[in-house]
Order: structure tokens, then C-alpha cells, then sequence
């Protein structure tokens, strides 16, 4: 009885807020957690909720209601239910790119002054533009003692939640693997390729044209620079590719560039636009610890705390899997998830001469460390490559960085490191920052490698 009468109240009060268009609303979807699936059936059937997947088996759903029922209400209603453990909303995320578009920059360095040299070296086993293997973050994070010298280039599993991965850019398509699109629900090489027409596609895919012929720059947003071959560029001018599209192949490459041996897992969460659910982003973390991956970069942020976020970062830690994390663009010393929290290594951006970059969060109790985000070169999809700035792409030296630190500690020891000895290993770092506000400084690979090499660990 007391349940019928909820459920009519919750009728009721979804008709007086829309009388008119009570059978037409729009609703907002909900991520359940409840102790087993009778339950959560029997939590929707009380509520007037309808079931719409499984986020992660025996326990999390996502469901929708009604968008005339107020969510405060309703988890009012739910709070002293045994059939629900916790109700939250399912909320929109983005990139931490899209931040830096809310007002107006200017990157210190203007595009054109990466573009110093047009020519092409060999890396790893492919031909690549020497702007992207010797730019001069590889070298200011002293990731060319630690790799070429020292002879590590990782060989871990690095999950990318992110816009999906292009498995076809020459310099990716050896080590990116099969992954999940979490968008469309399928299976396979997870790339933001789909999210534009086929013809558009088609005119990045066929691309063969040499970076040492005239090549154009086209901004894509405040954040990133398309560089590509003149005849593409000017075939796709007006094609309106969306704001956000490659971004995940951009952060592949950054991570590559550190940690060439690792294969690349591409868990596409996100639109090309930028945004994506969180519920999708929840599935990827619990798919990339359950399909074997050691690393998971998350160039993402929510500014609300999640219940159902930080239990999915919880059981990635339990299987010794690091998570990595921008720290955000948004200027301040502001908690952003889940690089606040304690069990992910939250990543803030510098420049080129380790000053803090003016878009990137900071504080001690907010980045663990910096790492360069400012006119880095990396991959684009097609066989092109882009300029971009941002605390995404801080992060993803960082995940690069993390795998090497793993493959080092299975050679001295055969041991499993956990977060927080990979946290110890970043916090020998280059000083940078006041106070702790870039968390233990400037990234600094080779010494993070040497302390792992020194570390007396258990057998």
C-alpha cells in the first residue's frame, strides 16, 4: 500500500508540474545502485523508474525517469529503501579542453613556431615527422634518458577513456588494439571516425602527402591545430569537423611517444564533440581492469563528486591497476573527478620553460604532478598530426610514464606496484611551482625509473 501510494504521488506530481505534455517528456537518466537485480526491478516498479542496461553486474543500473519528477524528490523518496543502496544522477561530462573555450586565450607559443623543421626521422620502427619524436617536452621531462639510453619502452596495457582511437595513423596502428565503443555499444577499434560523415573520413584516411610539402594549419578550437597537407586541408575546409574530434588519437600519440612498447586500448566514451555520459564512462573503467589493462589514462573531468565513479576507481586500485588523470582547465585551484581522488594521480599542465600554464588547476592538495601540456606535437587522424594544449595531454606523459615505471619494477622484482608507489616514484620530480601548487613538480621520467629500479621491494 505504501508503495501504490508513492507511485501515485509520483504520478501525480510529474502531471502538475506538465499537464499538457504529460505523455510527451522528456526524461533524465539515473545510475542506480542497488544490492541485486530483483531489487533494482522492484526499486523501478516502486518509482515509476524504467530499467534501461546494466552498468556493471550484480549491483549498478542505468535507468530513467521523468524529467517533470525534481531528482531531489525523488531521492528523497528512494533514501530509506533497502532495494537501493544509492540513486545518482547520470551526468554529462567533457573534455577538460572544453574549459579553456569559456574565455578567451591565446597560447603563449603560436602554432607556427613548432613548424621549425620539415623533416623525417625513424621512431620505434615507423617514419615520423621529427617535430613530433624531438619536440622538446620529450626532452624536458628527460624521457630520452630513460627510454633511448636506458633502453625501457614499457609493455603494459594503457586503457584510453577518451573520443575513441584511429587504429589506422601510421604511427599508432602497430600497437593500438581492440577496444570498446561504449557510445554505440560495439566491439572492436573504437574510433571518433564514426562520429563524421564517410566522406570526410574518407578524405583524412586516404592522406599520403609528406609533411615536408606545404602544409596548413587549421584551428579546431582555442585548444588544438589541426596540421595538415594543403590539398586536405583546403578539401575539408567547411566540412565543420566537430570541435573535439581526434582527441583521443591525440592523446594515444603523447602516450606512444613515452611509452612505445605499451599497447593502447581505445575505450571510445566520448563524442566527438567532447561530451559523453558518465554512466558510459563507469562501463570503460570496469572493461579496461576486467579486459587486462594496466594504466588507465582519464583525460576527462566531472566537477561533482559520483558515488558510482569513485566505486569504479576503487576497484581498479584493488587490482593494481594506476589511474591517471587530468587535473582540469579551469584556472583554479578547484577538485575536479576523479583526479580528486586519493587513488588516482591528478596531472597539471606547465609550459615550455615549466612555468605553470595559466588554463591549468593547480594545488597541493589538487595535482600530484606537472607535466608539459603546451604546444605539444602529437597524432592526428590520418596520417597528420596536431598542436594542442591542455591538461589532457599533460596526463597523457604521465600514463606513459606510469606503464614504464611498471615494466621496470616486473624486470627488478617481479613485483605488482600499486598507486601509491607509483605516486612516490612520480614525487622525484624537477621543482616547479610555489608551494606545492603543481603537487611535486615537473614530471622527470628517468628519475622516476631510477627510483623504481632502487626501490627494496618485498618478495
Amino acid at each position: 500500500m505504501k508503495n501504490a501510494l508513492k507511485i501515485l504521488i509520483l504520478a501525480a506530481l510529474a502531471l502538475a508540474l506538465n499537464p499538457l505534455n504529460a505523455t510527451a517528456q522528456s526524461t533524465n537518466t539515473y545510475i542506480l545502485q542497488s544490492p541485486s537485480l530483483a531489487q533494482a526491478q522492484a526499486a523501478c516498479q516502486t518509482y515509476g523508474m524504467t530499467m534501461l542496461s546494466t552498468i556493471r553486474p550484480p549491483d549498478t543500473f542505468l535507468v530513467q525517469v521523468s524529467s517533470a519528477v525534481p531528482p531531489g524528490a525523488l531521492q528523497q523518496w528512494v533514501k530509506n529503501d533497502p532495494n537501493v543502496k544509492h540513486l545518482e544522477q547520470n551526468n554529462k561530462v567533457s573534455v577538460p579542453e572544453t574549459a579553456i573555450t569559456t574565455a578567451p586565450y591565446t597560447p603563449p607559443m603560436p602554432v607556427t613556431t613548432v613548424l621549425t623543421d620539415k623533416l623525417w626521422t625513424s621512431v620505434y620502427g615507423n617514419k615520423a615527422w621529427i617535430g613530433y619524436v624531438q619536440q622538446p617536452a620529450f626532452y624536458a621531462i628527460n624521457a630520452d634518458t630513460a627510454i633511448i639510453q636506458g633502453k625501457n619502452t614499457g609493455g603494459g596495457i594503457i586503457a584510453v577513456i577518451d573520443t575513441g582511437v584511429d587504429a589506422q595513423n601510421p604511427i599508432l596502428a602497430p600497437v593500438v588494439m581492440q577496444g570498446y565503443d561504449f557510445t554505440r555499444n560495439v566491439s572492436g577499434y573504437a574510433s571518433d571516425l564514426a562520429d563524421i560523415n564517410q566522406s570526410t573520413a574518407s578524405i583524412l584516411e586516404q592522406s599520403t602527402a609528406s609533411i615536408l610539402e606545404s602544409q596548413q594549419i587549421i584551428m579546431l578550437n582555442q585548444s588544438t591545430a589541426a596540421i595538415l597537407e594543403q590539398s586536405t586541408a583546403s578539401i575539408l575546409e567547411g566540412a565543420n569537423l566537430p570541435s573535439y574530434f581526434g582527441h583521443g588519437t591525440m592523446v594515444a600519440g603523447l602516450i606512444h611517444l613515452v611509452a612505445p612498447g605499451a599497447k593502447i586500448m581505445p575505450l571510445k566514451a566520448f563524442n566527438a564533440d567532447g561530451t559523453g555520459d558518465q554512466s558510459n564512462i563507469i562501463r570503460a573503467i570496469y572493461y579496461a581492469v576486467d579486459n587486462g589493462a594496466n594504466v588507465i589514462n582519464m583525460s576527462f573531468e566531472l566537477t561533482q563528486i559520483s558515488d558510482a565513479l569513485m566505486k569504479a576507481i576503487n576497484y581498479a586500485a584493488r587490482q593494481g591497476v594506476i589511474c591517471v588523470a587530468s587535473s582540469g582547465n579551469d584556472s583554479q585551484s578547484a577538485l575536479v573527478y576523479p583526479a580528486a581522488f586519493g587513488n588516482v594521480i591528478a596531472v597539471a599542465s606547465v609550459d615550455q620553460q615549466s612555468k605553470q600554464s595559466t588554463f591549468s588547476n593547480f594545488g597541493p592538495d589538487i595535482v600530484t604532478v606537472a607535466a608539459p601540456g603546451e604546444a605539444l606535437i602529437t597524432t592526428y587522424p590520418g596520417n597528420h598530426y596536431a598542436a594542442v594544449w591542455g591538461t589532457s595531454f599533460s596526463s597523457a606523459l604521465v600514463s606513459g610514464t606510469a606503464d614504464l615505471a611498471l615494466a621496470t619494477a616486473k624486470v627488478v622484482a617481479s613485483w605488482q606496484l600499486q598507486e601509491a608507489d607509483i605516486a612516490r616514484a612520480l614525487g622525484h620530480a624537477i621543482p616547479c611551482g610555489t608551494n606545492g601548487s603543481l603537487g611535486a613538480g615537473c614530471l622527470d621520467v628517468n628519475q622516476t625509473i631510477q627510483f623504481i629500479k632502487g626501490m627494496i621491494l618485498p618478495h
